[in-house]
């Protein structure tokens, strides 16, 4: 029988409620911690005050939550010395100028194959959102309005091609606190749970497909249609009274001035954090394992990156890339190590708001776990829903809470926390579940018009914002539809 009954769930409903309610997602994250506290503490306002910032401070107690956090902090810092070195401004020219080559050649066809070039960059570039959203945006927006494309199909391509692969692929800072969270709820080898969820994550895979089905097939519906018919017509790639986001003359990414811009001043960092990330996997694995005298290396190098430390892995490599690059940076003289350290500095400094949201959602997630939340959930849920039906609810209820507040990051931190304890106590597939929270993370992060992603794609893009949201939005609910059938389908029959 659970301690606390009903008021178990109120931290996470209360957080959900206020980022609706006020949009803004840190203020409801403190208070639903708040709250949890003071219902620990028998209504004491004074002991849950203090208990709820020990808590938060507690936090730091997990080394695994630490290098998540740190992690964070210095994935800002490569992004940072990347930008400024004319890493992105070289790998921006010698995309041009392949896209030259390949028009050259198929005249007739260069209007899908550059589409399809931007929606391969995306791809490519799953280290962080932002990053790939905004490299995306600034090389191919002027080739795009060169071919009359609109920059509505532009923004979608890019926001579908960001988010959706940096939550399939683990060795980002997606991976990092989602291992984290998962950990939080005393699940063993949370990295290996992570991958066997990948199979089931629809949302992101259908996402991703169906973009490279639109720009094949040259399918468009809805609004999206009507932009298109705009823009070939009348070479319009904006409505006429849309305001875009951004001047066409701003620049994102900006390098340092006097410097010759390089391609491999990009490349070379990104390519060594995500060789190394799996490297690290093995390295800190291996010693976790009493191999059999008959393994094989390949099954002891699985069973390593299986057993290995998700967040050491990801926090070695983000340190390793970033000090390949000061060293790169340094021997081509573009810096000094006055202007590393300061580009360091910098670069954890924007992206502080991630580590502390971070910080707040490994916060709930413990307070959550102290009410016995997910396990108050699932027992009241016992006689009323079968586990068939858990992964598509989870999904549904994830979509909801991420398009109202415009974040997938806090809707993972309140939905994992519940729906792994649900899942294990109604015996529903615990990879499907998770991937049904991820997905409908994700799903929100697309429909809902303040959620960031959604907003830099507008800004990378120089489109009109509303435009971007009325024409993505279609689409995001065809796959979403198709998702929540698939959870339906293989929940009931599997």
């Amino acid at each position: 029988m659970d301690t606390f009954g009903i008021l178990s769930i109120l931290p996470p409903v209360i957080a959900i409620f206020l980022a609706i309610k006020t949009r803004q997602v840190y203020f409801s994250l403190i208070f639903g911690i708040w709250i949890g506290w003071i219902i620990i503490s028998g209504w004491n306002f004074f002991d849950g005050s203090v208990a709820a910032i020990e808590a938060i401070v507690n936090v730091f107690k997990s080394a695994g939550n630490t290098r998540t956090i740190i992690f964070s902090c210095l994935v800002g810092s490569l992004i940072t010395l990347i930008q400024k070195s004319g890493g992105v401004e070289g790998f921006i020219i010698w995309i041009n100028k392949t896209l030259a080559k390949i028009e050259e050649k198929k005249e007739g066809k260069s209007r899908t194959i550059i589409q399809i070039y931007a929606w391969l960059t995306g791809i490519l570039i799953f280290v962080e959102t932002n990053i790939s959203v905004l490299t995306v945006g600034s090389i191919f927006r002027p080739i795009f309005d060169k071919k009359s494309i609109p920059r509505e199909k532009l923004a979608y391509i890019v926001d579908s091609s960001s988010a959706p692969i940096c939550v399939l692929v683990p060795f980002n800072a997606w991976g990092a606190y989602l291992i984290g969270l998962i950990a939080a709820q005393s699940i063993g080898n949370p990295f290996e749970v992570l991958i066997n969820s990948i199979v089931y994550n629809f949302y992101p895979i259908l996402a991703v497909i169906f973009v490279f089905i639109i720009i094949k097939s040259n399918f468009n519906f809805g609004p999206m249609k009507r932009a298109e018919e705009r823009a070939s017509k009348t070479g319009k790639v904006i409505a006429d009274g849309s305001t875009p986001m951004i001047s066409d003359e701003i620049t994102m990414l900006n390098s340092k001035e006097g410097i010759k811009a390089k391609s491999l001043n990009m490349i070379i960092p990104i390519l060594t954090m995500v060789i190394s990330m799996p490297l690290f996997l093995i390295i800190t694995g291996w010693n976790q394992n009493n191999f059999e005298a008959t393994a094989t290396f390949i099954q002891k190098v699985s069973s390593s990156i299986s057993n290995g430390s998700g967040s050491s892995a990801v926090l070695y490599s983000v340190i390793l890339a970033t000090t390949t690059a000061s060293i790169m940076y340094f021997a081509q003289k573009i810096f000094n190590l006055k202007e590393v350290s300061e580009l360091w500095l910098k670069g954890i400094s924007g992206l502080i708001p991630l580590a502390f949201l971070m910080l707040l959602a490994f916060a709930i997630g413990d307070v959550c776990k102290e009410l016995e939340t997910g396990q108050y959930i699932a027992d009241i849920s016992k006689g009323l829903l079968s586990p068939g039906f858990v992964p598509m609810i989870l999904f549904i209820i994830s979509c909801f809470i991420a398009f109202s507040t415009g974040t997938s990051w806090g809707t993972f931190a309140i939905m994992i926390s519940i729906g792994i304890p649900l899942s294990q106590t109604l015996d529903a597939n615990i990879y499907m579940s998770i991937a049904a929270i991820l997905g409908g993370g994700v799903f929100g992060d697309h429909c809902s018009p303040i959620s960031d992603t959604t907003i830099v794609s507008s800004m990378a893009s120089a489109c009109d914002h509303i435009d971007h949201v009325k024409t993505q939005l279609p689409y995001a609910l065809f796959v979403g539809g198709i998702t929540s059938t698939l959870y339906l389908l293989m929940g009931l029959f599997s």
